[in-house]
């Protein structure tokens, strides 16, 4: 077991005095048998009234409301968890999956519906061809490998870039420029994946790792792909990996779109800047 603090400030600085509407936050971690959170709090500037639910993908939700008239919007969450992913590749898959291609059973493909079809409409041809390099018809391959070359591929034929406008690239823009944030990377493998007839949805959360190109202080994002027997199993294009004790997934949707940590509007003068910090903290 591994202990991670993570603390995640978020600064909307407005141009005059303003009322804040409802804001969304999804900052807590989502909890499971291999993640624990020890402790948590959140603080918010100006003051506001917490309504905390779950919504239809089980993420916990807090809903902000405000009454006072203010300039800056400040919220800083830090939280304290407990990782027991240490041996991510200790699953077993299905008989019936481990090949690939394979069919998901009857009832797995009713839940599993949402996560299989494109989630844009470019989608489909240009990973066509880029697809046919990566596998091919009748060359046998277990299902697990041909994520994880996928996962590698992408994490080596496209370069990284940290890209803080907001939006999702679509995987056709993301393969004709060559280039991509982790979000875009992210929806790249879950639309690939759903190509391939796998069943895959966004992951948006927090990744440990030493200051550097992919991690310069941010969220981070992944996907997941259901493989039966082994579950929802995440795996990580922007450094090339499957998920492990480093990350901490926060929210998880069938559209990247779906899930951003914060979310709301304003009432006033037209204008805000934003500042967001990341710091994940290894404590033992």
């Amino acid at each position: 077991m591994r202990r991670f603090k993570i603390l995640h400030r978020t600064y909307y600085n407005f141009s005059g005095s303003v009322r804040l509407e409802p804001h969304t936050l999804r900052l807590r971690p989502r909890e499971n048998h291999t993640l624990r959170i020890e402790s948590s709090s959140l603080r918010i500037t100006p003051a506001a009234t917490l309504r905390w639910h779950r919504d239809v993908e089980d993420n916990s939700v807090a809903i902000a409301s405000f009454t006072t008239p203010t300039r800056q919007l400040i919220l800083e969450s830090e939280i304290v968890i407990q990782q027991f992913n240490e041996a991510p590749l200790d699953f077993l898959v299905d008989e019936y999956a481990t090949q690939y291609p394979f069919a998901y059973s009857a009832e797995d493909r009713i839940v599993l519906a949402p996560y299989l079809g494109a989630a844009t409409q470019d989608a489909n041809e240009p990973l066509d061809e880029w697809l046919a390099g990566l596998w091919q018809p009748g060359d046998p391959i277990q299902t697990y490998a041909l994520m994880q070359r996928l996962c590698v591929r992408i994490h080596t034929a496209l370069s990284y870039q940290a890209r803080e406008q907001p939006g999702i690239q679509s995987p056709a823009d993301t393969l004709a420029r060559g280039i991509g944030s982790c979000r875009d990377f992210a929806t790249l493998f879950m639309e690939s994946a759903r190509h391939l007839g796998l069943a895959a949805r966004f992951v948006s959360g927090y990744l440990y790792a030493e200051p550097s190109a992919f991690n310069y202080g941010a969220t981070h994002a992944w996907a997941e792909v259901f493989l039966p027997g082994a579950g929802w199993t995440g795996f990580d294009p922007t450094i090339g990996k499957i998920v492990g004790i480093d990350h901490t997934p926060v929210a998880v949707a069938r559209l990247p779109e779906s899930v951003p940590p914060v979310a709301g509007a304003f009432t006033g003068p037209p204008g805000a800047s934003l500042e967001v910090g990341v710091w994940v903290t290894a404590l033992g």
